[in-house]
């Protein structure tokens, strides 16, 4: 009997779905996205499954033996600022620590008067004082005064509050008053969401851990309601496994876990990526590469250097401070549906503001009439001038042209086709100054990687990136278009336990209580794993400490695998701490003694791989030529005939000189002047810069 993983993946225009079966076979499958109710869309999926396997959908849920969820609910209501009415409950004399936010200003807006301040997510009057105080070496100056506390829930209720916060100073040395005022606020406000800091945030820095509690607050009713609907939708389609959801820091949860740590789903479909990424470098032996993720609305890179794939902590996330693991994505708006405007002095701009899903693009026919990305494309004759995702989606590109004429090309007085690349232009130069933020700011050459195309946009700019950056190696997968919902099923239940423990690493150094500490976190993650049917023989783990100089402010995470931490490996450990901050900020200081701030043990419940797939030989590579076009690949807007390949005729080792385009169902792929692809038998477009 065949068994399944779907992978399904909501996007901000587009729900991608992966369906992966036992015997290599991947099917991929698009609908647009319904905010509004994501069953909707998940609904469209399921029928168009259905229709392709031949078989009722709840007979194929029925066999699939994972269900995996990426959303961005979360990440849409904190953009949008509709989470739920949030209270703060802390420690008496910091309820303005939100506000002042360690005196920071975002970087380009520190000398900038007039740059507004971030929108609060609690209103002052609910961020209540309570009479506490609790000092750096766990010892109670002041006991909890627990009628603060019940004055607080008195408060909450009369204002309608959803989701209260919980965050006292230094509760990482002792948290007896933080768990006693969450007992409370459970007792007296039942229907309550409550976040408590040293439950989602456990370590050092008070702002960032009470930052971290009041997002995940702001949030947990708008993501708990989200999961409730859809794990009901699960259910009565057939689905006989839990449902699980996909998180910011490259890893599954379950259900529960996700509800209690909604902030750790802010930034989930990206983070996808990178495991996609390693799946498909494989069979290349390439370790090196960054991926770019162009959808509908925005566009995502990630960068993975000898495998290991850069995490944040403690890091500004849209204004808001968020301590939890998270995959270091930069984001842009710069997506198909991204917007080309005129400034007040003339100048062409493209997005961030964007056409979404509804109305869209103008070309696609449902109300939009302001040019976008996708409607420069369409211009150029890279896209099907007729239609999208293999008929599906009717094109009018006669829309494209008078949309991007009477907005641009006739205000600038210059012809639609140049306008057109001057669109396709700024959007690639927009793309590639986040491709430089990820990777030579960083202090990585991006020649030293190879360029990763996802999302159902990104196959159309990816050739032209690569030039740019000076990459000369590109990737483009059949499954391009949803490679994130495809990423989720290869991906590990991932859970991330944390504590804080300062400590100078001297001689005099406690290691025995350092390695028992990161002991208990891990048994607590053995602990939880197994009760959620995750054998021992598939529980791993890692380590990181977050280390400094003495008298630093800021830390450095170091990652020591599974080393223990005792004296024979204290003079390893200090050294992956001095090469990496040589390598973050050119200088170390072997001599200087090093202290410990925080750990951090990442529990894996591992999944098994995937049988790799086998594209039959090809040969005939002109035979797949479907048509040809005139397109644009100059500033000068002079046409080129070009050659249209069917990507589903076309063979392994099958070879495609530029300038041409491969037509896929769900993307399309230029390939520029210069550059040739070649389909490897993994089933990804191989693109490589030809020898000048």
């Amino acid at each position: 009997m065949t068994t399944y993983r779907l992978g399904v993946d909501a996007g901000g225009t587009f729900t991608d779905f992966v369906l992966a079966d036992d015997q290599g076979n991947t099917h991929l499958f698009k609908a647009t996205s319904t905010p509004e109710d994501g069953t909707r869309a998940i609904a469209d999926g399921f029928a168009q499954i259905s229709e392709k396997l031949g078989k009722p959908m709840h007979e194929i849920l029925a066999n699939t033996d994972l269900c995996v969820n990426g959303t961005t609910v979360a990440l849409n209501a904190l953009i949008q600022h509709k989470g739920v009415k949030t209270g703060l409950i802390c420690t008496a004399g910091h309820e303005d620590s939100l506000e002042i936010r360690l005196g920071h200003k975002e970087e380009g807006y520190r000398y900038d008067a007039e740059y507004p301040p971030a929108r609060q997510l609690v209103e002052r009057h609910l961020r209540v004082p309570v009479r506490e105080r609790v000092l750096a070496d766990g010892s109670v100056r002041t006991p909890l005064h627990e009628e603060d506390v019940r004055a607080a829930c008195e408060l909450f209720r009369r204002e309608g509050v959803q989701a209260v916060a919980i965050s006292f100073l230094w509760s990482v040395s002792n948290d007896a008053h933080e768990r006693r005022a969450a007992q409370i606020v459970r007792e007296l406000l039942p229907d309550v969401y409550v976040s408590v800091g040293i439950e989602v945030f456990p370590q050092m820095r008070e702002y960032t851990r009470t930052s971290t509690a009041v997002v995940n607050a702001y949030l947990g009713p708008v993501l708990k309601n989200y999961v409730e609907r859809i794990d009901t939708f699960y259910r009565e389609q057939g689905t006989k496994v839990p449902v699980r959801y996909f998180q910011s820091n490259g890893g599954m949860a379950a259900r529960d876990v996700m509800v209690s740590r909604a902030v750790n789903a802010i930034n989930s479909g990206p983070a996808s990526a990178p495991m996609a990424g390693r799946y498909i470098t494989r069979p290349l032996d390439i370790r090196n590469f960054i991926t770019v993720d162009m959808g509908g609305t925005s566009f995502d890179i990630t960068l993975t250097h000898e495998d290991k794939t850069n995490i944040d902590k403690d890091i500004d996330f849209l204004r808001y401070r968020i301590g939890t693991p998270m995959i270091q994505v930069e984001t842009l708006g710069a997506g198909g549906g991204s917007i080309a405007w005129i400034d007040q002095m003339g100048v062409l701009n493209v997005g961030p503001q964007s056409a979404g899903a509804m109305p869209g693009p103008a070309c696609y026919q449902r109300g939009g009439t302001q040019p976008t990305v996708t409607d420069a494309n369409v211009a150029l004759g890279y896209l099907n001038p007729e239609s999208l995702l293999g008929g599906r989606l009717p094109i009018d590109a006669a829309a494209s042209r008078q949309a991007i004429s009477r907005h641009l090309a006739e205000p600038l007085y210059i012809s639609v086709e140049k306008a057109a690349y001057g669109i396709f232009s700024i959007v690639n130069n927009n793309m590639v100054n986040g491709i430089r933020r990820v990777s030579i700011e960083r202090g990585y050459d991006p020649r030293d990687f190879a360029l990763i195309g996802a999302g159902g946009a990104t196959g159309l700019h990816l050739t032209a990136l690569a030039q740019e950056i000076g990459c000369r190696t590109v990737l483009v997968p059949k499954l391009a278009s949803g490679l994130c919902a495809f990423g989720q099923l290869l991906s590990d239940i991932k859970y991330n336990y944390m504590a804080a423990t300062p400590m100078r690493l001297d001689d005099r150094a406690p290691l025995a209580d350092l390695e028992n500490r990161f002991r208990s976190l891990e048994h607590d993650g053995i602990t939880v794993m197994q009760a959620e049917g995750i054998p021992l023989s598939r529980i791993a783990f890692r380590r990181s400490i977050d280390m400094r100089y003495v008298g630093q402010v800021h830390e450095c995470t170091v990652d020591i695998g599974n080393t223990p931490v005792n004296a024979a490996n204290l003079p390893y450990i200090k050294q992956l701490f001095h090469d990496l901050h040589k390598q973050l900020f050119t200088y170390n200081e072997p001599d200087s003694l090093v202290e410990v701030v925080n750990i951090e043990s990442t529990v894996f419940g591992k999944s098994a791989l995937l049988p790799p797939p086998r594209m039959p030989a090809g040969g005939k590579a002109q035979e797949a030529v479907r048509t040809r076009r005139q397109m644009i690949f100059s500033a000068e807007g002079s046409t080129v005939l070009t050659p249209v390949y069917d990507g589903e005729k076309l063979g392994a080792d099958d070879v495609v000189e530029g300038p041409a385009v491969i037509e896929e169902p769900t993307t399309t792929v230029v390939i520029s002047p210069g550059w040739t692809a070649r389909l490897d038998e993994s089933g990804t477009y191989v693109i490589t810069r030809n020898a000048l």
